[in-house]
């Protein structure tokens, strides 16, 4: 396989054609991947581009045991069938300030979910929970007894220090992207402010992130700047090419979170 565009260094590689065609040839090259953060078509209007790939979640066990999948609860409900052998780790939800409305009789939705899931024995899968600054006040050093052990700890003699921050929210507040008075580059545009934390769970520092629907490219730009390694497929060749010169000129893209 020729790449539609790769990096000077390597670190970055983006192919075009369909996923569920593009990874099985990566693996058959060996090709492993840390996590994937996915943002598929949720298959939930009747929008051209929004049509669900089937069978796609058990092509990317092929290639990773780590996943971050983007999507609504009745996208997951539907579908629950093709994630059949992943198992679900948590989610984290997406706070969206502007949201949007296809009817008039429900609540206006301003959220949307990342599913993590996961393959095989959960002690191997790599966890690195992001931190925020914590505002309040300082917790004395002290010693957890039995009854104060957090899920999944393994001594019942911990000694806990306040380093001044806490784990990060599951709920995540980041605007839609938008450049000036210009709308995302792609329909279903992720800003870097929501993939930063989910890259950074989910791989390590120098690892591997794949994204089998590249859509703009936010994934590949969020990985490359925190110093992984990123390979995005994307069907459509429009998109290639916004994609191609998103990472060549991100400056000019306003590739901030």
């Amino acid at each position: 396989m020729t790449p539609y565009y790769e990096s000077d260094d390597g670190r970055v590689r983006l192919f075009l054609g369909d996923c569920r065609e593009i990874i099985p040839e990566l693996a058959g090259q060996g090709f492993w991947a840390d996590c994937i953060v996915a943002d598929c078509p949720y298959g939930e209007t009747s929008l051209a581009w929004d049509r669900w790939p089937d069978g796609w979640p058990a092509v990317a066990a092929a290639v990773t045991r780590s996943m971050w999948c983007f999507g609504s609860l009745r996208m997951f409900l539907d579908r629950r069938d093709e994630f059949t052998g992943w198992r679900l780790s948590h989610d984290v939800v997406w706070e969206k300030p502007r949201g949007s409305s296809f009817v008039t009789d429900r609540f206006k939705r301003v959220h949307e979910q990342a599913v993590h899931w996961y393959r095989g024995d959960w002690a191997s899968i790599h966890t690195d929970t992001p931190r925020q600054p914590h505002n309040g006040r300082r917790a004395k050093p002290y010693r957890r007894g039995p009854e104060e052990l957090l899920h999944g700890a393994i001594s019942r003699d911990v000694l806990y220090v306040d380093d001044g921050t806490r784990f990060a929210y599951s709920v995540i507040r980041v605007d839609q992207t938008r450049r000036g008075n210009v709308a995302g580059l792609h329909p279903s545009e992720k800003p870097l402010g929501i993939l930063d934390p989910l890259i950074s769970y989910a791989c390590p520092p120098g690892g591997t992130v794949l994204d089998p629907f590249a859509g703009s490219g936010s994934t590949l730009v969020a990985a490359r700047d925190s110093g992984r390694s990123a390979i995005g497929i994307e069907a459509d060749e429009r998109y290639c090419a916004v994609i191609a010169r998103r990472l060549d000129q991100g400056s000019l893209f306003g590739d901030v979170s």
